[in-house]
């Protein structure tokens, strides 16, 4: 049997569009889908209540919202699949997913498969998005696309809990799997779309926050695994703070001074493009927020 690991919080919509693909998968073997609500305070709980009868394979759990690493390690605890599938509630995915994942896996038991994550925000036909440069992923271990004995889940001691805010406790289990030695098994036939809403400006608050705290989040990584690889990943090095310093000019380049451009470019329908060029200033926020978090750890 294979579970199925969907983690939630406040994303009704797409959630839904997310459970019927997974309702339509051509797999032969039984599978679950165990969706944990992460303390939403929308109308998925009663939405789920309501559609049992629609989603036959879904079981729901509740939390208080502790964040995603709680959310899946509850899910890991409840599921009764030996394969454990993880993606996220914003993720379609096509009728051949869970099938694509069984293929590749072949029944390798020191192996995990990792499918393709393909971003879009095109609500509607998230499906009909291409594959662009920007959505390669050289991770070794992510959860938004992932199949993996269960076992080995357990044994490597889940998701770190310490991980509170956004960023890295997916990355950071992997850590701990690749002592293990299992071996990644790319998986492009399993594709995931990950769908996100359109670029604008009044999310750039968030974002912003989001990257401090990624970046603090990094040298929560990065005191756990004080390695050279997991620096470059955190980005906590001389090389990034040289690049994005640079290229947002100690940070003139921002939010405020983009503003304009970013606004023109979302005009002209290119939001996505805007999106790029706002990672200049958003990366080095970042790397602002990773040396002040590691300064202030040097302290406590």
């Amino acid at each position: 049997m294979w579970s199925i690991i969907i983690p939630t919080y406040n994303r009704l919509p797409i959630l839904e569009k997310c459970l019927r693909a997974m309702e339509a998968q051509d797999f032969e073997l039984e599978y679950e889908i165990v969706v944990v609500d992460d303390g939403s305070t929308d109308q998925t709980i009663d939405f789920l209540k309501s559609q049992q009868t629609e989603f036959p394979h879904v079981r729901l759990y509740q939390q208080d919202h502790g964040g995603a690493a709680a959310a899946r390690n509850l899910g890991i605890e409840k599921a009764n699949g030996e394969i454990i599938v993880f993606i996220d509630s914003d993720l379609v995915v096509l009728p051949n997913f869970l099938t694509s994942h069984h293929q590749a896996l072949n029944g390798q038991d020191q192996a995990f498969t990792y499918g393709a994550v393909i971003n879009t925000a095109n609500f509607e036909h998230p499906t009909s998005e291409l594959f662009k440069i920007t959505d390669f992923s050289n991770a070794y271990f992510a959860t938004g696309n992932v199949a993996i004995a269960k076992h080995w889940l357990i044994e490597a001691g889940m998701f770190d809990l310490g991980f509170r805010q956004y960023g890295w406790e997916d990355l950071e289990l992997g850590v701990r799997l690749k002592k293990f030695g299992l071996k990644l098994i790319k998986c492009p036939e399993a594709v995931g779309y990950h769908w996100h809403p359109a670029f604008s400006l009044e999310q750039l608050p968030r974002l912003i926050e989001v990257e401090r705290e990624r970046g603090r989040m990094g040298v929560v990584f990065y005191q756990k695994h004080p390695t050279w690889e997991v620096k470059l990943m955190i980005q906590m090095t001389w090389i990034h703070q040289i690049l994005w310093g640079v290229l947002s000019l100690g940070g003139l380049v921002n939010e405020r001074s983009l503003r304009p451009l970013l606004q023109w470019l979302i005009n002209q329908g290119k939001s996505q493009l805007a999106l790029e060029i706002a990672r200049i200033f958003l990366n080095w926020y970042n790397v602002k927020a990773v040396y002040a978090a590691w300064a202030d750890s040097q302290k406590a």
